[in-house]
């Protein structure tokens, strides 16, 4: 980037020439308050738009926030491998949300999304394949589907209807006796009324009336729905999984550099699976973890792939809704591998959470496990190519161990500080100000822009608006972010700067 520093020639002229007479900006005896009322009387010279107005009249405030959300009941989606439990979530939901495939064990954590069904408002809970004397990977994903089923208000229970009960299905109907949760019955993939003999078998089960349901096509689900809201409550009896209160964090980073292990570090429990093979999250999984003294949601998310057209199957889905997940988060974590040189996947993760407008920390991962030359190239390879993440706050930290997780909060804490940090119009303007006076843009073509007034339209992230007599370059954009960090902090935070040219009215 080229520095305005060196480039840049000072101009006779001020910024602020456009202000009343008899006030000068530069005063030090002049408050922030009169400099502010100046310059904006500067700007009725110049032609201004209606959104403008509506702008300056803001005062910077913010109006998009939104009102908080009860606590939405829960309704599970449970049954064994391959019966069609994330087809049938996506039906619900009337999207493709859920990861599907046609093999077992695709969805392997617990996985929520807001539904709705006749004005009722829910929370879907999609889990992984229930399985019975499995080891492994298998039986971590057995688990959480029987944690699935704790936390939840009502259950439907998906049976495959063309391969009636099997062991493994009265096996989950005990299980969902013993837990004493409302059940419904899905008769899944009765495609037309001939498979509806089929249903009839599983009152076998004896948890009431089966539903033939065909979630592929959509046939019956509608009266699935009926029944499961008749026995679903207004209210959650385990509170809201998803409240707005805590501040909302994603895990993100490429695959295998131990976004599961951390969560489940901070957890304090085997919160989602884990394994050594990669790529072994392939949904977003959000976990209330108490840190600190205050709740956080954590969102472990699948790893991030090469490139989202080169992925195929359930990896594609997974990298969508990871991106979906940052969206949805207010900072994220990006994880990566100390001991392994940065990749241009890493880069690419980062860069998806500055463009999104999200608060940023960066945590170096396996800490403990990196040798001492390794640990000599590091910060050299930090400044050459990730130079333009300087100011985020930065952590090494061992998920295996926990060894330094604790400074994950004051790094959290000062990122969405910076993230919801706003700055005075007046106290803004007397820094811009002040740093256009000793580095004015530079002149193009004969004429030099002059930036006439600035206010910080919104915070989350920290959005600022230069009114300007002209363009103002990219360089002097990020040179004035530059200063702009210097001298406000926003650690952790991106800047976003626009500019709006403004030409003066035609007497």
């Amino acid at each position: 980037m080229t520095n305005p520093d060196d480039s840049v020639s000072p101009a006779p002229e001020s910024p602020i020439d456009d202000a009343p007479e008899g006030v000068d900006a530069f005063e030090p005896d002049v408050d922030d308050a009169s400099r502010e009322r100046a310059l904006r009387a500067g700007l009725e010279e110049y032609e201004l738009a209606e959104e403008d107005l509506a702008l300056l009249d803001s005062d910077g405030e913010d109006f998009d926030d939104a009102p908080e959300q009860g606590a939405l009941p829960v309704l599970a989606i449970v049954g064994r491998p391959n019966v069609g439990k994330s087809t049938l979530v996506n039906r619900i939901l009337g999207r493709r949300e859920a990861v599907t495939e046609d093999k077992p064990g695709v969805t392997r954590d617990r996985v929520s999304y807001p539904g709705e069904w006749a004005g009722r408002n829910f929370t879907l809970v999609d889990t992984g394949g229930w399985e019975v004397d499995v080891a492994g990977i298998d039986a971590r994903v057995a688990e959480q589907a029987e944690v699935a089923i704790s936390l939840s208000d009502a259950v439907v229970f998906v049976v495959d209807a063309t391969v009636g009960i099997t062991d493994t299905d009265e096996r989950v109907m005990r299980l969902l006796r013993r837990a004493g949760k409302p059940v419904v019955l899905c008769a899944n993939k009765v495609d037309g009324a001939s498979g509806e003999a089929d249903a009839l078998v599983l009152w076998n089960l004896g948890l009431g009336e089966p539903y033939p349901v065909s979630s592929l096509h959509g046939r019956g689900v509608g009266d699935l729905l009926d029944a499961a809201m008749k026995v679903l409550p207004e209210v959650s009896e385990h509170g809201a999984l998803r409240p707005d209160g805590p501040r909302r964090v994603a895990l993100v980073g490429r695959p295998n550099v131990g976004k599961s292990s951390l969560l489940n570090k901070l957890a304090g429990s085997e919160r989602v699976v884990v394994d050594e093979m990669a790529g072994t999250t392939r949904d977003p999984v959000d976990e209330l973890i108490v840190l600190g003294d205050q709740p956080w949601w954590f969102v472990d998310t699948a790893g991030i792939r090469r490139r989202v057209h080169q992925t195929r199957g359930a990896d594609f889905y997974a990298s969508l809704r990871t991106r979906a997940a940052i969206e949805k988060a207010e900072v994220a974590v990006v994880l990566l591998d100390a001991g392994e040189q940065l990749t241009e996947q890493d880069t690419r993760v980062i860069s998806q959470v500055v463009d999104a407008g999200r608060a940023l920390v960066i945590a170096y991962n396996k800490w403990d496990l990196m040798d001492e030359d390794r640990r000599k190239f590091l910060e050299r390879e930090f400044e050459r190519d990730l130079v333009q993440v300087q100011w985020a706050p930065r952590i090494n930290v061992s998920a295996l161990t926990g060894w330094h997780t604790s400074r994950l909060v004051p790094a959290l804490e000062r990122a969405l500080n910076s993230w919801d940090q706003r700055i005075p119009t007046g106290r803004l303007n007397a820094f811009l100000g002040e740093l256009v006076a000793a580095h004015p843009h530079p002149l193009r073509g004969g004429k030099q822009s002059r930036i006439l007034f600035a206010t910080q339209a919104s915070t989350r992230p920290p959005r600022f608006v230069l009114f300007a007599t002209g363009f103002i370059e990219a360089g002097y954009r990020r040179f004035v972010e530059r200063r702009l960090r210097e001298e406000f902090g926003f650690e952790g935070s991106p800047i976003e700067i626009s500019v709006r040219v403004r030409e003066k009215r035609r007497r």
